[in-house]
């Protein structure tokens, strides 16, 4: 990953962070309590790691993987980049920053 790609990357989170607070992001990926795989899956949405891959380490089914992906790209969370498509959240959550009420 070259310079430009790493201030891309934190100029779409600055923005991101504006636009969705932690609390309101937990609520897209993460809605319900014991959504630890979810919110797992999400912080390895990083833009460098493939979809299967992330549903391997995430011990998640990959169809069900696939749906909250699709909902979240709807949602804006998440964006796809580069030709194989990779999946980019707008920034990681913590666990504490995912239980702030911003």
């Amino acid at each position: 990953m070259d310079t430009s790609d790493e201030l891309l990357k934190a100029i779409l989170a600055t923005v991101a962070r504006n636009t969705f607070p932690p609390a309101v992001i937990t609520k897209i990926v993460a809605p319900t309590s014991g959504s630890e795989k979810q919110l797992l899956a999400y912080n390895l949405c990083d833009g460098q790691t493939p979809q299967a891959e992330i549903c391997k380490k995430a011990k998640l089914d990959k169809g069900s993987f696939s749906r909250s992906l699709t909902k979240w790209i709807e949602a804006g969370v998440v964006v796809r980049i580069g030709s194989e498509r990779l999946p980019l959240h707008v920034y990681p959550l913590t666990k504490v920053s995912a239980r702030d009420e911003d």
